[in-house]
């Protein structure tokens, strides 16, 4: 069954690179040959409300269909010509009746703000089309920005409404094919089996071409019509599209469609070659930082052309731009970030040089404030003694005298500087410091602006090390935040009453933090935790594995109680000497040379 069906929108979102400003004579001739090649869609323009926008020609913005008729001149029967709604930018109550000789369908575009905001209105607007004649395509903008559940409250909408089309948008070109499986599969497993699954993507990753033949894959034995969107030379903003050209082929050569490639080919020659002397898109550093940080491509453009940054630069100031605020443009609000970023920006490469040599191939155990500190203060001193690691303390001053002291926060920094003569420093860039030995690190190389709490000094100087050619990292003190403890801290001036309601979803993104920090380190950089912490799960479930622990029966237990941590997970005694890295040569003697602790009465433990 040939289930695919073609939508050029060169027209639409090819234009926009150059404001839709096409002559007219090349607007008639795009279109009536895009139809003699069989294609099966072809996307003319936008609508735009007639208050916003003053239609003369020579522009694919229009304000009614009345006005594209001209450029259609004979439609073809089997070629469904189709026009594009943003929703909030066009007066659907103003849309004129369908009388078959202008558009035949219009595309409305919503955002999951609009959609969280306007449901009832959107909903509203989406009938209109259909009450007017028109066919109505349903492109809810950013695909991945939906939850699943909310995906599938959308699609229970979609089964009401019946639209003639559903589209899965990838509009930041941030998609990779296991998203695109994922939410196919939500879709196509819901949705009324009449109703048509569009794929729109965006080339960031140059996964475009991909994404489209894993879509027809999916698609190929259902029974639903799948339409795949695309334009000439991937012609649009940025990164541009998927190559029509490419699809075209594909789809001849794989599945035997009646596509004219060659008249595809002609387009190109004559009209986007043209376009392509002077306006640039396709795949980019800059174009794939806009798919990493879903953004705009305007913030790309103006980053790139008013400011002439490297492209680690780029990076680093798009992720400092809100998530939200990114989706869209706020060239003040840039221009705000450039200046901050450039002030706490420096080339810390001889401070790394320095780190490098000293670190290699050593050990290192972090010493993160936390109040387990206190309690396990044996257990990580036995650790101390047996790997002599280099310590490095998060944010205070720690007993140990040859210790590095790492400061990521500035008040921090400020509350401990008249400890630190001659410490051993390294600071990140944020922080203004008073030693001339201290070793800065760029700031906005240490965090990860992909979450709220970017700027925890523990992942800072996690992300550090990773840049080092280093063996294992063992990590104590960095037990979690609980909000039933009256202190979570070494030191108790650190604690903060004030942000006790966020520490749900701060130790969510830390956990999650450290879980892609050991995926990116092991199996080089071992990674683990020597005192409990909420962090820390067995490697089974694909977390960090807390070093292990003997329990022993309740009137052992009494006796070492520093050493022993509730039983949360238990495995037999017979692997018990390979699992002993850190604890005392006491507590191991009483193990060893105690031959009535049967494994009823001793088991391994995981701190989790």
């Amino acid at each position: 069954m040939k289930n695919i069906k073609l939508l050029d929108c060169t027209l639409r979102d090819g234009g926009r690179i150059f404001n839709l400003s096409y002559a007219d004579e090349d607007i008639k001739d795009i279109i009536h040959r895009l139809a003699n090649a069989n294609i099966d869609i072809i996307e003319v323009g936008f609508l735009r409300d007639w208050r916003n926008v003053q239609w003369n020609g020579n522009s694919t913005f229009f304000t009614k269909p009345s006005q594209i008729s001209s450029y259609l001149g004979t439609k073809k029967d089997n070629t469904q010509y189709v026009a594009f709604i943003d929703y909030g930018m066009f007066d659907f109550d103003t849309l004129e009746q369908y009388d078959g000789s202008s558009i035949d369908g219009i595309r409305v575009g919503f955002t999951k703000k609009d959609y969280i905001n306007h449901l009832d209105d959107i909903k509203r607007c989406l009938h209109i089309v259909k009450e007017r004649g028109y066919s109505l395509f349903v492109q809810g903008v950013n695909s991945l920005n939906y939850s699943d559940k909310e995906l599938l409250e959308l699609v229970e909408i979609i089964n009401e409404l019946k639209p003639y089309s559903f589209g899965i948008v990838d509009t930041y070109g941030a998609m990779y094919t296991d998203d695109i499986d994922r939410i196919f599969a939500l879709v196509n497993n819901n949705m009324d089996e009449d109703i048509c699954i569009d794929f729109h993507s965006h080339n960031n990753y140059q996964l475009s071409f991909s994404l489209a033949q894993e879509v027809i894959k999916l698609g190929r034995f259902s029974n639903r019509t799948i339409i795949i969107d695309a334009t000439l030379n991937g012609m649009g903003k940025v990164a541009g599209n998927l190559n029509l050209e490419l699809i075209v082929q594909y789809l001849i050569k794989k599945l035997h469609y009646a596509y004219d490639f060659d008249a595809i080919l002609d387009l190109i020659d004559d009209h986007i070659y043209t376009y392509s002397l002077k306006y640039n898109w396709g795949y980019s550093i800059p174009a794939m930082m806009a798919g990493i940080y879903k953004s705009h491509p305007n913030n790309i453009i103006y980053l790139t052309e008013k400011f002439r940054l490297q492209s680690k630069d780029i990076r680093s100031i798009v992720s400092m731009i809100d998530t939200d605020t990114r989706q869209r443009y706020d060239y003040n609000n840039i221009d705000r970030i450039y200046t901050e970023y450039n002030a706490a920006k420096i080339d810390d490469s001889s401070s790394l040089e320095v780190l490098r040599s000293t670190f290699n191939g050593r050990k290192i155990l972090v010493l993160a404030p936390g109040d387990s500190l206190h309690q396990y203060e044996a257990l990580v001193d036995e650790y101390i003694v047996q790997n002599n690691p280099i310590i490095i303390a998060v944010n205070y001053v720690p007993k140990h005298k040859d210790a590095y002291i790492f400061f990521g926060n500035k008040k921090r920094y400020i509350r401990e500087r008249d400890k630190l003569a001659n410490a051993k420093l390294i600071i990140s860039s944020n922080i203004e410091a008073q030693n001339n030995d201290t070793l800065l690190i760029n700031y906005y190389s240490l965090i990860n602006r992909g979450y709220k709490y970017f700027d925890n000094s523990t992942i800072m100087l996690l992300n550090l090390l990773k840049k080092l050619p280093i063996t294992d990292i063992a990590i104590a003190g960095f037990d979690g935040f609980d909000e039933n403890k009256s202190n979570n801290y070494y030191d108790t001036s650190f604690q903060n009453e004030r942000h006790k309601n966020e520490f749900a979803t701060l130790n969510a993104e830390i956990k999650q933090m450290i879980k892609e920090l050991k995926a990116t380190l092991e199996p080089e950089i071992k990674v683990s935790f020597i005192t409990p912490s909420i962090y820390a799960t067995q490697n089974a479930r694909g977390g960090v594995q807390q070093y292990s622990i003997i329990t022993i029966n309740k009137g052992l237990c009494k006796a070492y109680k520093p050493l022993v941590s509730p039983l949360y997970h238990s495995h037999s005694i017979t692997p018990i000497l390979s699992r002993l890295p850190v604890i005392t040569k006491q507590f191991r003697n009483l193990i060893l040379y105690n031959p009535h602790l049967t494994r009823k009465h001793a088991h391994v433990t995981f701190l989790a």
